[in-house]
């Protein structure tokens, strides 16, 4: 099974690559690829950092891992936005932009 890990990162991200896949130092909820994968496009107006925040990108590092700023998350829900399949997944981002964090996804 194909899943996407996304987390809130509890403290802000360091200059560090972040390439190790450490779901559980997040308390990642994982997300089935079927529900990813058609709003991928979308996705890709976002501004997101792959692996490091010395490596600016837009949408998600599909086989990597992905640092979601704060100022992306709103735009992040909006895709979202009456999916009934991912609100696991908009509680989380809800979360965080509430608190001003960094998501961390893990791709599959």
């Amino acid at each position: 099974m194909l899943t996407h890990e996304f987390g809130i990162m509890r403290e802000y991200p360091g200059k560090k690559s972040y390439d190790d896949y450490t779901p559980e130092k997040y308390g990642c909820i994982s997300v089935h690829d079927d529900f990813i994968l058609p709003i991928c496009t979308k996705l890709k107006e976002l501004r997101c950092y792959w692996f490091s925040l010395d490596r600016p990108e837009f949408g998600l590092a599909y086989y990597g891992v992905t640092l979601i700023p704060p100022e992306s998350l709103e735009g992040f829900m909006d895709i979202l936005w009456g999916e009934p399949r991912l609100s696991e997944l908009m509680a989380l981002l809800a979360e965080a932009q509430r608190e001003n964090k960094f998501v961390i996804h893990f791709g599959i």
